[in-house]
């Protein structure tokens, strides 16, 4: 086994699911993490697929390309040759899919578009709207070739933790309310996949109150609903500094040894931004101890101080492969 094998394998064993959900906050950076972590799992020469279905083209800005059609296309390289291929899910064009799956419409489908019909049956029937995104997401994960699962990883991201519960659960809701028929047996089998061990649900937090608040709501309801919660991912985390205080006398040695000014202004200028500094990290230390007690494995990513571009993404991808078997 080579050394892009074995970390392959290391990968697999510590993110063992084959759809990972990303949700959280908004500003978080889910599709950011949702596309590391598709590079991570595409490594040693898997294939991933890394789905969107809010119609921000999110993707399509993180590895500066033309926005997405509705249809899988390769996107990146992963170490070792993998390859990761991305999806854009229209709801439109997955109830043109749908029906003519089922129902055998043809031209009569697509025809339905210039007559709204499309609007009307997702307006009056709104989780309709999620069965088709989930139900296009489970067609790609289970999807086989020659006995072969097409995608060796399924990675979706989805919407914020505001509404994740919703989104992941409206499979079930639909199910009960349609009693027989092609809705009912395709809710089902969504529902089926998204409760199962098969699915992960990946939480991306940053170490603020208001994303870690979210978090924990976003884990009690997903954990009530049945659905398997996964990893907590603390994203864009700094290094500690290794002091619980600093004095003027130390900032002006170690100014001194660097060959920098020492004077009045600028020791106290340094003084009030690393006092500010620990301040903020007794507040994150804080922080991550609720998450630690929320009973879930923890990933932590660094910042990225210059932006997030593929040489970051990558580092990220690095440290999401790097992290221990949960």
């Amino acid at each position: 086994m080579g050394a892009g094998d074995a970390t392959a394998d290391r990968t697999a064993r510590a993110w063992p699911a084959r759809l990972h959900v990303i949700t959280g906050k908004g500003g978080t950076g889910k599709t950011t993490v949702a596309a590391a972590l598709a590079l991570a799992l595409a490594t040693g020469g898997r294939r991933t697929l890394l789905v969107e279905v809010e119609g921000r083209q999110g993707i399509a800005q993180l590895f500066d390309t033309p926005p997405l059609p509705y249809e899988e296309r390769h996107i990146a390289t992963a170490p070792g040759g993998g390859e990761v291929r991305a999806l854009a899910v229209d709801p439109e064009a997955a109830l043109l899919e749908y029906l003519d799956m089922f129902y055998r419409l043809g031209a009569a489908g697509r025809a339905l578009r210039k007559f709204g019909a499309i609007d009307f049956a997702t307006t009056i029937a709104p989780g309709l709207r999620d069965v088709l995104l989930t139900g296009k997401v489970k067609e790609a994960t289970t999807r086989t070739v020659g006995h072969r699962r097409v995608y060796d990883a399924v990675i979706l991201d989805a919407p914020p933790t505001g509404r994740i519960g919703r989104f992941l659960n409206v499979t079930a809701e639909t199910a009960r309310l349609a009693k027989v028929g092609p809705i009912k047996t395709q809710s089902e089998g969504v529902a089926a996949l998204l409760h199962s061990p098969m699915t992960a649900v990946h939480i991306v937090t940053l170490l603020e109150e208001m994303p870690v608040q979210e978090t924990l709501d976003a884990i009690a309801e997903l954990t009530a609903l049945g659905i398997p919660v996964g990893r907590v991912i603390v994203n864009a985390t700094r290094k500690p500094l290794r002091t619980a205080r600093i004095t003027q006398a130390e900032l002006r040695r170690g100014l001194a040894a660097a060959g920098l000014p020492t004077d009045r202004a600028t020791v106290t200028g340094l003084l009030a931004e690393a006092r500010d500094y620990l301040a903020r990290q007794a507040l994150e230390e804080s922080l991550r101890n609720d998450l630690v007690a929320a009973g879930l494995p923890l990933v932590e990513l660094p910042l990225l101080p210059q932006g997030v571009d593929r040489a970051g993404l990558d580092t990220l991808a690095e440290a999401l492969r790097s992290s221990h078997p949960a």
